[in-house]
């Protein structure tokens, strides 16, 4: 017994330091995850992380049997499960035994490969405090009931995987402070020098047109004004990026006062209550700011639509236009840096992206985001 609890401290040893070397979720969890299973009587394991509404996301596994791992995981991701519902109902504590597993039984059921004799498996949630994230699953060949002492071992690497996890998002959300941080140190720096030497050029071909006799003297006066105006509006456009003021009055109320500042007249269209996690609302600010931006240069334009329909899962937005359009070929080639970077904003959240687009019929930009 005393050489199995000090292999069990080894395993526990080896992990934390493996947890407490990561900076990136995923690796950290899939390097724990493999040691836990080579150092212990357990085959193949399964994490989920689930969201506060109760929605499962199958984000780590290792050494699945055929039948589980068939179509990219294909029945661990859907299907009714106990241990995801005793979770959402905060009635699962600790590791525990699953009795039936819905959603092994489907993928046996489906006859899509050889399930190794996996038929059960164990469960323990993934929290530091007050604070959950998922669920650790494992399992092993014909195994229907795990001991008391497995089990503690479990709840132990659950234990360090959770206080892993929080690490990591308190990291990001630091690295998240301090990008704001400096991206509003650049916003003032640009609004400070660059913005008002724009606009002090600005008065000064305007001077330079009031003040000259000749036609030929004035009409170049005219074109520095014309021009240093539209780059004066490019670096409000920019600082807006950077910065994006209004959004504490609500998503909408930014996105309005960002096309007026562009000189666009926007109708909205709202459908479902408009209430998103920061980095959400954040992401459909960016895309909108980007789309309409689009919009101004390169539409020949001065009206567009804005559509945002809500659900209980996420959210449609659609940005249109009825301007020159652009030419979508055949391999759905991206026509410019905007919506490329529209799509690596939508992307980044685990979003899509999708365009309409004829030329003479204006363009029509789809985006839909999960939250």
């Amino acid at each position: 017994m005393a050489a199995k609890d000090h292999s069990n401290i080894a395993i526990l040893k080896e992990i934390a330091e493996l947890l407490n070397e990561e900076t990136e979720m995923i690796p950290m969890l899939n390097g724990a995850l493999s040691k836990f299973l080579s150092g212990t009587k357990f085959e193949t394991g399964w994490i989920f992380f689930i969201d506060k509404k109760g929605k499962s996301e199958l984000v780590v596994q290792q050494n699945l049997p055929e039948a589980l791992a068939y179509n990219s995981c294909e029945h661990l991701k859907r299907g009714g499960c106990w241990c995801i519902s005793r979770y959402r109902n905060e009635e699962l504590k600790k590791a525990s035994n699953i009795i039936e597993c819905q959603r092994i039984e489907s993928a046996i059921e489906a006859n899509v490969g050889d399930h190794e004799d996996i038929t059960h498996h164990a469960t323990v949630p993934l929290q530091s405090g007050q604070e959950r994230f998922g669920l650790l699953n494992v399992a092993s060949k014909n195994t229907i009931r795990f001991t008391d002492e497995e089990l503690n071992l479990l709840e132990s690497v659950a234990f360090q995987m959770g206080s892993a996890i929080k690490r990591i998002y308190l990291t990001n959300e630091q690295q998240e402070i301090a990008l704001v941080q400096e991206r509003n140190r650049l916003a003032r720096d640009l609004h400070d020098s660059v913005n008002q030497l724009l606009f002090s050029v600005t008065l000064t071909a305007r001077a330079g047109i009031e003040m000259s006799d000749q036609q030929e003297t004035k009409e170049t006066f005219k074109e520095i004004q014309q021009l240093t105006q539209e780059a004066l509006t490019e670096m409000r456009a920019l600082i807006w990026q950077l910065r994006p003021k209004g959004l504490e009055s609500g998503l909408i109320e930014a996105i309005k006062v960002y096309a007026e500042m562009l000189g666009l007249k926007l109708t909205v269209n709202v459908a479902g209550v408009i209430q998103f996690p920061s980095r959400v609302e954040e992401t459909l600010f960016r895309i909108t700011q980007e789309a309409l931006n689009n919009i101004r240069r390169h539409a020949g334009v001065t009206d567009a639509a804005l559509y945002i329909n809500v659900t209980a899962t996420d959210v449609l937005l659609v940005v249109k236009d009825e301007g020159r359009g652009f030419v979508v070929d055949a391999h759905n080639t991206i026509p410019s840096m905007g919506i490329q970077s529209i799509k690596d904003r939508a992307h980044a959240i685990g979003g899509s992206v999708d365009w309409v687009s004829e030329i003479g019929k204006g363009t029509e930009l789809l985006i839909r985001l999960p939250y």
